[in-house]
């Protein structure tokens, strides 16, 4: 199926953005076209890499003003994550689902016009929701879970947002409990949109089902649970990470501690919000032997102050700075987590929300990272923490190993050769 064109449609996040760019840019080393489907405030993100873009109108049926602003977003709901996981089912994950379920229902007019248009011959949908055009196209299409493994539910893997422990089984039930209890209505409304486009409900809690054709798990092997209910290797295909490609970066002189390790530290371009935490941590970092790479978003008229060994900007390449780096401090994002192993670098975890807490997690009982909690520490406690983990040989040595495991596994590549492994089996069915 060379030449084939397959869409790529990830959800309105950096993360799922920057892994399908991965995946495309595998797709395209196989000698298909991928382009992008992308939401209207991700215009030139794609074509930055040398990809077609489409992106859905701002306005589709509703007025533009209601359009999700993902950075105020976050900024309304910061107060939110100085909780607890279970505590801010409420207070965020339910306003979360009600805003991507919106954006679901803008998008429906302008995505099936798309499809009708583009004709690929497969869509790739990198999100945690469905969209009834892609269901009711006739398509072939893959589900990318690029959150924490979690997302995909077994009687054996904590719930999906809760950041449990792997045994804590009464706390598995009671996250179960408050979350579908809170989730109930968003999730009545969005069945009243598949009803809408003739389409059957979903069951209770699920945005998203498993692709009958194909899905792509980005989770590592160090990483995974033990399900109790296998799946099924033909139809769920592990990637072991899925790093895109950037250019060479070389760091920047630093006038003071410039032969000290290289600490990268980004909390995404929605956590970049929370500057008065970034500066807080700045403080620390003055105080130690190492050097800092701070991405701070487009908030970097905010810090006046800057250490000599701290070096701010915007935005980095990041798996070429996470390559050369010694430790990285990041918020559990699922591209983080893989980039960070890909490259056997040890990871300091500061979650905020999301899937961040289950990676925060997991990077701790599997030995890859430590967690921090956001905003609940005091100096010494960054400081030990940053301290420990560039002094851990131990994890060190066992992030190497892994590092050498997902290299060889060439996840993009794999991802990419499994969707052009659908085409031939969808064409025939169609």
């Amino acid at each position: 199926m060379k030449g084939s064109t397959i869409a790529l449609f990830p959800e309105a996040s950096y993360g799922a953005a920057l892994n399908c760019v991965g995946i495309a840019q595998a797709l395209r080393r196989e000698g298909a076209h991928p382009v992008f489907i992308c939401h209207d405030g991700f215009r030139g993100v794609f074509a930055e890499y040398g990809f077609a873009e489409y992106p859905l109108p701002a306005e589709a049926g509703m007025p533009a003003s209601e359009a999700v602003d993902w950075n105020s977003f976050v900024s309304r709901h910061r107060e939110s994550f100085r909780r607890p996981a279970a505590e801010q089912i409420e207070s965020y994950v339910v306003p979360t689902w009600e805003a991507i379920v919106s954006s679901a229902a803008r998008a429906e007019a302008p995505l099936r016009a798309l499809l009708a248009r583009l004709k690929p011959a497969a869509v790739v949908l990198d999100n945690v929701v469905m969209f009834p055009a892609i269901r009711r196209s006739g398509l072939p299409w893959v589900r990318v879970i690029s959150c924490a493994e979690t997302e995909l539910p077994d009687a054996d893997v904590p719930p999906y947002l809760s950041g449990c422990a792997a045994g804590d089984r009464a706390g598995w039930a009671a996250f179960r409990t408050r979350y579908e209890a809170a989730v109930a209505p968003v999730h009545r409304r969005f069945n009243a949109l598949m009803a809408e486009a003739g389409l059957d409900p979903y069951p209770d809690m699920e945005f998203l089902e498993p692709s009958p054709y194909l899905n792509l798990l980005l989770a590592p092997e160090i990483l995974r649970h033990r399900r109790a209910a296998p799946l099924d290797p033909q139809r769920f295909v592990f990637l072991e990470g899925c790093v895109r490609s950037e250019g060479p970066y070389q760091p920047p002189v630093f006038a003071e501690q410039d032969g000290g390790p290289l600490v990268y530290v980004s909390f995404g371009s929605l956590g970049a919000v929370d500057t008065v935490l970034i500066e807080r941590m700045i403080g620390v970092f003055a105080t130690l032997p190492c050097r800092f790479l701070v991405a701070v978003g487009g908030f970097r008229d905010q810090y006046s102050l800057v250490p000599d060994n701290v070096f701010l900007d915007g935005w980095f390449p990041q798996p070429s700075v996470v390559a050369k780096s010694s430790l990285f401090i990041h918020h559990g994002g699922n591209n983080s987590v893989c980039e960070a192993l890909y490259f056997g670098v040890p990871s300091l975890v500061m979650p905020y929300c999301w899937d961040g807490h289950d990676n925060a997690r997991r990077m701790s009982e599997t030995g890859t990272g430590r967690a921090l909690p956001r905003y609940d520490w005091s100096d010494d406690d960054l400081r030990g923490a940053i301290l420990g983990l560039l002094a851990d040989t131990a994890m060190n040595a066992r992030l190497r190993a892994c590092s050498a495991r997902m290299k060889a596994a060439d996840g993009a590549g794999v991802a990419a050769r499994a969707i052009l492994d659908v085409l031939p089996v969808t064409a025939a069915r169609r």
